[in-house]
């Protein structure tokens, strides 16, 4: 009876340890909103993790074995680009916006600048099959993961299943991206009173709440809906934002408002990639507003900032850079 109670207690242990280092694959920050995704639909394990992070960064994805995931959202500069402003794909593509950072997913209700995409399990299936991204069809990148000699014992692994679907392939790259959060910056620090702003970090602070805020809400620094901030219409791309999901012409010139975490790292900026600097971005908002019927009301007033309130605004835009996110070992290539 006692070697019982002994193996009992010791199988508790087990479990409870697994448990934490489940629950530690991702963890939601304090005072944070409530996650969107909803986790008991695919419960996170450190297998099917560790398998989408070998998916994401396995050019196998694409037509031509020559693209991954993370050839247009490389971690050193948050999951996004910074080597040209629009996504290039197979065989020297160029795609037709820049392709956003991915980070902090999990509380995200749509994808894509356009919101094309409305849940983060089937996101990855967009640039899979884009032409001018990935080229792919699914069944095909199902065919050669399935006739590879890694993929099946990974997939068993996983899965408990060594055949391979693509509804587990898709899972598996989700379930990697809902662990890329991005929460220590110097703001989160100042925030968790760990830490103060200095005087030109503060002064751009309150510049920030006062003309920037309203769409790039906090914490996420995005609200996650759909706003025209005024850019003139590239003739060459004639890109319509949000209308071309929706067909609604209220829609128009809508993209989704991007987070302004890790700014730093993350030009070119605008959905197709036109501004280099930051100080591109306040030029436009302080002097190259268009106005139009679907403006955002948030920019009906006119933004005005001296040169120096510019500064002090940019000086704390770097204060929302997270180095830990951009040189995590745990969000790089895995062999």
């Amino acid at each position: 009876m006692k070697y019982r109670i002994i193996i009992v207690i010791l199988v508790c242990i087990l479990l409870s340890a697994f448990h934490m280092a489940t629950e530690q694959l991702f963890v939601a920050p304090e005072n944070w909103p409530e996650t969107t995704y909803d986790f008991s639909k695919n419960p996170l394990t450190l297998q099917k993790v560790e398998l989408g992070r070998k998916l994401f960064y396995d050019p196998i994805l694409s037509k031509n074995n020559s693209i991954s995931c993370a050839s247009c959202h490389s971690q050193y500069s948050a999951f996004t680009h910074v080597d040209h402003d629009l996504s290039h794909g197979i065989e020297d593509r160029i795609g037709t916006r820049n392709s956003p950072t991915l980070m902090n997913l999990a509380w995200h209700k749509s994808f894509m600048w356009d919101g094309a995409i409305n849940h983060l399990d089937v996101q990855a299936l967009g640039p899979i099959s884009h032409p001018d991204e990935m080229g792919e069809k699914i069944e095909n990148v199902v065919l050669k993961l399935q006739q590879s000699k890694k993929y099946p014992a990974l997939f068993y692994k996983a899965f408990k299943d060594s055949l391979i679907t693509g509804e587990h392939l898709l899972k598996s790259i989700s379930q990697f991206m809902l662990t890329l959060v991005c929460s220590n910056t110097k703001y989160d620090s100042v925030m968790r009173k760990q830490t103060q702003f200095t005087t030109q970090e503060r002064n751009g602070y309150m510049l920030f709440q006062k003309n920037c805020g309203s769409c790039h809400t906090e914490p996420l620094f995005t609200n996650l809906e759909f706003e025209n901030n005024g850019l003139a219409v590239d003739p060459t791309l004639n890109d319509s934002g949000r209308m071309k999901v929706t067909g609604n012409k209220k829609d128009s010139l809508k993209f989704k408002v991007p987070t302004l975490r890790n700014i730093e790292f993350s030009y070119p900026y605008m959905h197709d990639g036109r501004f280099k600097r930051l100080s591109d971005v306040l030029k436009h908002y302080t002097s190259s507003v268009l106005q139009s019927p679907t403006l955002s009301a948030h920019l009906q007033t006119p933004v005005v900032l001296s040169s120096n309130e510019k500064v002090d605004l940019t000086a704390f835009l770097l204060t929302l850079s997270d180095k830990s996110f951009l040189f995590n070992p745990k969000y790089s290539f895995s062999k």
